[in-house]
């Protein structure tokens, strides 16, 4: 532990390893005490949260101004825009036909970069900066239905190769990726928001097709790789992805050379909350690796887990050192993608979405 630092200090710096949900489409007091006392690292936004995309500048105006003027650090500002049927921003925004669309085209390379050109061009005006895209898990005949559509294709291949392309837009047009479901959701066979599914794949299967569109997204330089909720009997039994440290820091921070920002998935889907239960698998995804917790509806559930985690922190359960190492890697990537601040023009929101705005 450092001693120098109060208890304050200690809560505010592991809240800044937490993106949380807000209740609705205007900033309200209980997501400003969030911000203000515990320094958030970010916030994801739903469709619950954006009427217009003048509103959501708007949003994005005011979450930035509390942060800044309370902990210095601008938040990630996150969104779901993998195009078809998880589209956060509807109409005025581009609509797009999603992962298998592009792949299914007859230019899948011009598809996916048009894609991912006009998405960060779009979420950028309004002062998003992270996208939670591309998904790079490989289609598998018996996908479970919450996946269908998402994937690029059935070739690893092909998967890394539009993963790829969509990466390098997204990051070049100022937009932070986070490639997912690491080390690979294809072959589940049931929806990790409802249950915890296994996937029953080799070593020399998971090496071979899952894991290498996760390796090209390591070429690339992704910004963020997301984990998932499944089990990996092929590399370690009985233990979520997201909850394993032999997953997390051995596979993919060790073997792998990831650099980046790993991202827990949803904390509160039932695939954790079923099996262990919250705040406790906020407190163990922290300790396998994860250096941002997603807890996307409950702002108690996460105020507990930030206590849980200094609980621990102050036992010496988990390192202070270890905080330290996270806290590092968000700085970088918050330096290098939310610097300098890039100023919101409502003007400039008006004048791309011209009268399809909703007033």
């Amino acid at each position: 532990m450092n001693p120098t630092l109060d208890l304050s200090e200690i809560t505010q710096k592991i809240g800044r390893l937490f993106i949380g949900g807000i209740p609705g489409p205007e900033l309200d007091t209980n997501t400003i005490r969030l911000i203000k006392n515990y320094h958030l690292g970010g916030i994801i936004l739903f469709t619950r949260n954006i009427e217009d995309p003048l509103q959501l500048a708007h949003l994005c105006m005011d979450i930035q101004k509390v942060a800044m003027e309370n902990s210095g650090y601008p938040l990630f500002l996150a969104i779901d825009q993998e195009g078809g049927r998880v589209a956060r921003l509807k109409q005025p925004f581009s609509q797009f036909p999603g992962n298998a669309g592009i792949g299914e085209s007859t230019n899948p390379e011009e598809s996916a970069l048009q894609f991912a050109i006009t998405t960060a061009r779009e979420m950028s005006l309004v002062g998003l900066n992270m996208n939670m895209a591309p998904v790079l898990d490989v289609a598998q005949v018996h996908m479970d239905s919450h996946l269908v559509g998402r994937s690029f294709s059935q070739d690893p291949f092909a998967v890394t190769k539009l993963g790829k392309i969509v990466i390098n837009a997204l990051q070049q047009g100022g937009i932070m990726a986070v490639a997912k479901h690491f080390p690979g959701l294809g072959k589940s066979d049931l929806d990790p928001h409802l249950h915890l599914p296994t996937i029953h794949a080799t070593f020399e299967e998971m090496q071979s097709v899952h894991l290498a569109p996760f390796q090209g997204a390591i070429e690339a330089n992704v910004a963020c790789i997301m984990s998932s909720h499944a089990v990996y009997p092929a590399l370690e039994p009985g233990i979520p992805a997201t909850l394993s440290e032999k997953i997390i820091t051995d596979l993919l921070r060790k073997k792998m050379h990831f650099s980046g920002l790993i991202i827990s998935d949803d904390l509160e889907m039932g695939a954790i909350v079923k099996e262990r239960g919250l705040p406790e698998g906020a407190a163990d995804a922290f300790e396998a690796g994860i250096d941002l917790l997603l807890i996307c509806k409950s702002q108690s559930i996460l105020l507990d887990s930030i206590e849980l985690i200094r609980d621990k922190i102050l036992k010496g359960d988990i390192l202070y050192e270890r905080l330290e190492k996270s806290l590092e890697r968000i700085n970088k990537y918050k330096k290098r993608f939310l610097y300098p601040r890039k100023r919101i023009s409502l003007k400039a929101v008006r004048e791309y979405f011209g009268n399809q705005l909703c007033f």
